[in-house]
């Protein structure tokens, strides 16, 4: 070989440049509308978060707290219907028509019993409330919330299925004219109905829980009206396997979601219980918490649509044995999701207050303690939406080299055993109140994003050298 045929040091850096450019357009292509997606289901509480800022610290804690537990057990469910996107895609590829209408089914069955019996739990669980040291005037109006809200599980689940659905077909693109009509829906009912406008009573607070279900109803509605227009699309919807019982097909949704729904269930619970922590310390720390939540949440939905356009990418490149590409897709998504988090850490730390004063007013009586403490944690929040968003992108990838198991097993070790404890010694024991509980979540998050990166590098390489160890076979035999 030449001088000339060598590979020089800067031809293999623009050879590795132009890959990351590459795939970083095909990774952004798929997540891009994955994130508006999520974005539309974070503007239906951002808009709730931000009316109830007007009308008060009691509202604020009460409707925090209801939205917590909404937002834990409707996780938890779409954590049951995610693996419908994989499943789909397979059946795809192997040209089962008749396995993909099965598997529309199977989703729609799960997310009906979640979301019958997540309903059923959110109106019983006010007694439990208060025995875990909740405030018994915010568990009475939390409970008119649930009230109101819970049956919004069913079409917010049923939205979900068909999302993940959609995405293992690789065509979610309807979900982007659904982003803009729920948002402005939104907007518009919760103006009409918590404060009576065109002949409407004025429902006040529980007027912001009407008009989230009845959005959730309306995407849902929105989103099979557009499938049935979409050539490609309706015919899985319309046929009769997709309305017909496949024991094989619910089995195999189950098996998949089972564990990323204990994953996703344990990463809301994490949090879910740190709030019933910040609520025992009283309303202010609860109001503080679910503004700066909210914030963080609308941070979370880039990562989040990062995460399942690296792991259906992982997958396929898997599914080639081409274990390389599968490890710096990974890597490329956990960088595209640092640098989001710390894009948007500026903003955090350069206009804090401007920031907070979107959520909640601080001429409103009583709310400038709350500004202050939010205010606060959102300078914490920098850096802990960072870990944030590189392990919610760890489990994404682990996902996509097939992996379920192992992130829910590192969720209960990052988030149960370093996280919990972190948060209940620094805010509760060590008393620095809720800034401790807050950092306390940084370390648990921190700890859970560094084992699951650590997981996934070590198991693609080991996939990679069972790939390249095992025999090739004999071309002149071929």
């Amino acid at each position: 070989m030449s001088t000339t045929d060598t590979p020089s040091t800067t031809d293999t850096a623009r050879t590795g440049a132009d890959w990351w450019a590459k795939n970083s357009r095909v990774l952004l292509e798929l997540a891009l509308p994955l994130i508006l997606t999520n974005f539309a289901y974070v503007a239906l509480t951002t808009v709730d978060i931000v009316m109830l800022g007007r009308l008060g610290a009691l509202e604020i804690a009460a409707a925090g707290l209801a939205i917590a537990l909404f937002n834990q057990l409707r996780t938890t469910g779409t954590g049951l219907v995610t693996g419908v996107s994989n499943l789909v895609a397979e059946a795809q590829v192997q040209g089962d028509r008749q396995r993909v209408g099965a598997l529309l089914f199977a989703g729609f069955f799960w997310a009906t019993v979640c979301g019958v019996v997540f309903c059923a739990a959110l109106w019983l669980i006010g007694p439990l409330l208060v025995l875990l040291g909740q405030d018994p005037a915010v568990v009475d109006k939390a409970g008119e919330f649930l009230m109101v809200l819970a049956p919004g599980m069913l079409p917010c689940l049923w939205f979900q299925n068909l999302r993940h659905f959609t995405t293992g077909l690789k065509r979610p693109g309807p979900l982007l004219a659904i982003t803009l009509s729920s948002i402005g829906a939104t907007i518009g009912l919760n103006y009409t109905l918590i404060y009576g406008k065109f002949g409407l009573p004025a429902f006040g607070f529980v007027g912001v829980a009407m008009a989230t279900v009845t959005v959730f109803g309306l995407s849902f509605l929105a989103f099979i009206a557009v499938i049935l227009r979409d050539g490609a699309l309706r015919p899985y919807l319309t046929s009769p396997d997709a309305r017909r019982w496949d024991g094989d097909a619910v089995r195999s949704v189950w098996r998949l979601g089972l564990p990323i729904s204990g994953t996703y269930a344990s990463e809301a619970g994490f949090f879910s219980v740190l709030t019933l922590v910040i609520g025992s310390l009283g309303i202010d720390a609860l109001a503080a918490q679910t503004v700066l939540n909210q914030i963080v949440y609308i941070v979370f939905m880039i990562s989040a649509g990062l995460s399942h356009a690296a792991s259906i990418h992982i997958s396929e490149a898997s599914g080639r044995s081409d274990y390389p590409t599968a490890r710096r897709m990974g890597l490329l998504g956990t960088a595209w999701g640092v640098i989001a988090t710390l894009l948007i850490a500026v903003l955090y730390l350069a206009i804090p207050n401007t920031i907070v004063s979107l959520f909640i007013s601080a001429e409103h009586a009583g709310n400038a303690d709350i500004v202050a403490l939010t205010v606060t944690g959102l300078l914490i929040a920098a850096l802990m939406q960072v870990f944030d968003a590189v392990q919610n992108i760890g489990n994404g990838i682990l996902r996509g080299i097939g992996d379920t198991a192992g992130p829910f097993r590192i969720s209960l070790v990052g988030y149960w055993l370093i996280g919990l404890p972190a948060g209940y010694l620094l805010g509760v024991s060590a008393g620095w109140d809720v800034e401790g509980v807050w950092i306390g979540q940084t370390i648990g998050l921190a700890a859970t994003a560094a084992i699951l990166i650590a997981a996934f590098l070590r198991r693609v390489g080991r996939l990679y050298q069972a790939a390249s160890s095992a025999p090739v076979p004999n071309s002149e035999s071929s």
